[in-house]
């Protein structure tokens, strides 16, 4: 047998032994807080989106997709072709599979109901950040795809005012993201743990690779814009200096790492343990990452991996939306961190520990 033949086989066998999305939503689907095949259809519509975007990243340096679109988006931001391209696969997904009633993304300054007949045959609500990031597109750094779904309450129409539309995120049932790198893993969690799927270009599927992951309690990364540092509060740069000590058992430091990517940076973290910030400063008194699709969803990802998500006073599933794009600070990541972050905010760095 040549040696070519012989790494087919090799990988043909051990592709025999893995999961593929479909099969695992197929196979936990009694695990779901909703075990309806409209809500097992619903993720496979994110999937397939996904695969999309992701088959569109992959020809940027190729086609001319990268990039500003001309657009300046509800963010007053300069809306990237990628951008672009993203929210209306996502948006095209969701719409053709029949499954959601509502949608809201950071591209788009109002939600979009789905439902044109007036007719809300399912109740589901997915809110997304069609492509995180996409600044970094242009320097063939990292990217993703962040989404959030809800079940809207009884009585509750697509159509109703927002204040009775959206959600507060403890009530997500679903909630994951998509890390655009040297692979490309789908990672999500429907309140049962949180599973990581890899695609394989080859045959087109997302594989089980990540089983059951758990954030480690080491402070092993941390990620944050240092410079605005002289924007951040006196408590906060504080806290820096406290997490920045040397581990007097090893004499090793903690290593900053700060993509640009939220996606990007929390993903390393969620493998390595570490705190991933983004606070409030002079400029940005609220934070800037938005609450509904970018805070919300990660920390209920998190917490189902044993981490922690917080706004520096309270928890972050616990806030109640007011706006589609109401921002907040975050400090997210390993719980002992994030716990030691309150207490530096709160003015209770006496309570902690000399490391975590």
């Amino acid at each position: 047998m040549s040696q070519d033949s012989l790494n087919e086989s090799v990988a043909s066998s051990q592709l025999e032994s893995v999961m593929t999305l479909e099969q695992f939503i197929i196979d936990r689907r009694e695990h779901f807080p909703h075990a309806t095949g409209a809500f097992s259809r619903l993720l496979r519509d994110v999937s397939v989106a996904a695969k999309i975007i992701n088959h569109n990243i992959r020809r940027a340096g190729i086609l001319d997709v990268l990039g500003e679109s001309g657009v300046v988006n509800v963010q007053d931001e300069r809306q990237k072709k990628l951008d672009e391209i993203a929210d209306r696969e996502l948006e095209r997904a969701l719409r053709r599979g029949g499954e959601c009633c509502l949608i809201g993304s950071e591209e788009q300054p109002e939600t979009i109901p789905l439902s044109p007949d007036g007719e809300v045959r399912e109740r589901y609500a997915v809110f997304f950040d069609p492509l995180d990031g996409s600044t970094n597109t242009d320097v063939n750094a990292s990217v993703g795809t962040i989404f959030s779904v809800y079940t809207l309450p009884e009585g509750v129409q697509p159509d109703d005012e927002l204040e009775t539309v959206l959600r507060p995120g403890s009530e997500q049932v679903a909630a994951g993201y998509v890390a655009y790198g040297s692979s490309t893993m789908f990672v999500f969690t429907t309140g049962n743990g949180v599973n990581g799927f890899t695609l394989d270009p080859g045959i087109g599927e997302f594989l089980l690779t990540h089983p059951d992951l758990q954030i480690p309690n080491e402070r092993a990364m941390y990620s944050v814009n240092e410079a605005d540092i002289e924007d951040f509060s006196p408590e906060l740069r504080s806290f820096l200096r406290w997490l920045k000590q040397k581990d007097p058992s090893t004499g090793n430091r903690i290593r900053a790492r700060y993509i640009g990517s939220f996606v990007s940076d929390f993903h390393r973290n969620l493998l390595t343990g570490g705190l991933y910030m983004y606070p409030a400063t002079v400029d940005h008194p609220d934070g800037k990452l938005r609450l509904m699709y970018e805070a919300n969803p990660m920390a209920f990802l998190v917490e189902q991996a044993g981490g922690a998500a917080s706004d520096g006073t309270q928890r972050t599933l616990g806030i109640r939306p007011e706006s589609l794009h109401q921002r907040t600070p975050l400090f997210i990541g390993s719980a002992p961190l994030v716990e030691a972050a309150e207490a530096f905010l709160q003015g209770r760095e006496a309570e902690v520990p000399a490391l975590p």
